[in-house]
């Protein structure tokens, strides 16, 4: 057999099995979270996301949205030099990032077992 008749079979067999494996991964939802800040941003969006006390205060002066905080937890890079400290409720993780208006933010969240909370907003 030829290469060139080799290498078409070759072809569509592989353009078959990506096909599939197409299909299966775009049904289970499976992602690819290989980097430890990819890791726990998505660790911490997956639990139930609650605010302390101070956090709400921040919302009320208004130049930061809960809608704000949703896109930090999205885009945002964690700073592992002031993070993964043991606090009471879990682990600690400083994330910034921007707001909506392009505002330089860092938040401070308990990145508990069961829920998240967080902590601390601030203007960089």
């Amino acid at each position: 057999m030829k290469f060139y008749a080799r290498f078409a079979y070759y072809l569509v067999g592989f353009t078959i099995g990506i096909f599939f494996v197409a299909m299966m991964w775009s049904q289970k939802g499976v992602s690819c979270n290989y980097f430890p800040n990819s890791r726990v941003l998505n660790d911490i969006r997956k639990k139930p996301f609650h605010f302390s006390a101070e956090a709400d205060s921040i919302f009320k002066q208004g130049w930061i949205t809960k809608n704000d905080v949703k896109l930090i937890l999205t885009e945002g890079t964690v700073d592992f030099g002031k993070s993964n400290m043991a606090v009471p409720g879990g682990k600690l993780y400083v994330i910034e990032g921007q707001t909506s208006g392009r505002q330089e933010v860092l938040i401070e969240v308990v990145n508990g077992s069961e829920k998240a909370t967080l902590t601390k907003v601030s203007k960089r």
